[in-house]
């Protein structure tokens, strides 16, 4: 009796590693070709970015503090009358400046920036001008909107796909297959390249020892979007 169902467990078992084997051969995958395919083209900016910014030094912090506060309100006032134009405060900060030996402070220096962005390059150009009789100027950035690089993405998208079926056909006629199958397919977007930054600290400085500055030329340039298509197909043997 003992031996009978040993000898059963022992069928039952070489039964089920032989369910599972079969399992496995089943998902064995073959003549499987891996294939990207990738699209880009290149988006006009359609928003400018400009950081300008209130820096100055004294040996009393609460007047240097008071000073720079004044200054940035008066610019923040005058950039909220511009239509279109959004106004952010940036990072503000103050450092204490040491003598010749590093151990007595001998003033304060204080820091603090306004960054602006719209869409209408023109109103900006003329409101940063303006305001350098007042700050300087630490970048004038361009960028892709979100809705334009979305809509650029979703074009993309689709010449993707394309574009892979195109790859995974040919790659099925050079191996001699009749068809085949899509096994997995990924769509990845790289997004935009980072905006090109026109520094200004020493052009800003010379003008803002005049009234207005003159009106920037803005060129704002393009960023190339690009979507890719990643996958494995199953190439079909006659």
């Amino acid at each position: 009796m003992h031996r009978l169902t040993r000898l059963t467990a022992v069928l039952a078992f070489t039964f089920a590693g032989l369910t599972s084997l079969s399992a496995a051969a089943q998902d064995i995958r073959f003549n499987q070709v891996a294939l990207r395919a990738e699209v880009s083209q290149d988006v006009a900016h359609d928003l400018m970015h400009v950081v300008l910014f209130s820096e100055g030094q004294s040996n009393d912090p609460a007047k240097l503090a008071a000073q720079t506060t004044e200054t940035l309100n008066g610019a923040v006032a005058q950039a909220r009358l511009v239509k279109n134009v959004t106004v952010k405060l940036g990072s503000r900060h103050s450092s204490p400046i040491y003598d010749d030996k590093g151990q007595t402070i001998t003033g304060w220096r204080e820091r603090a920036e306004l960054r602006l962005e719209s869409a209408d390059f023109v109103a900006l150009s003329s409101l940063t001008s303006e305001l350098l009789s007042d700050l300087k100027m630490a970048s004038m950035n361009f960028a892709i909107s979100d809705p334009v690089r979305k809509a650029s993405e979703d074009q993309l998208l689709k010449q993707a796909i394309a574009a892979f079926k195109a790859r995974a056909q040919l790659a099925t006629d050079a191996l001699g297959g009749k068809d085949y199958k899509l096994v997995n397919l990924n769509i990845n977007s790289a997004g935009f390249q980072p905006v090109r930054a026109m520094q200004m600290d020493a052009m800003a400085s010379s003008r803002s020892l005049s009234k207005t500055a003159p009106v920037q030329d803005i060129e704002a340039g393009t960023s190339e979007v690009t979507v890719s298509a990643d996958g494995v197909i199953e190439v079909q043997m006659p």
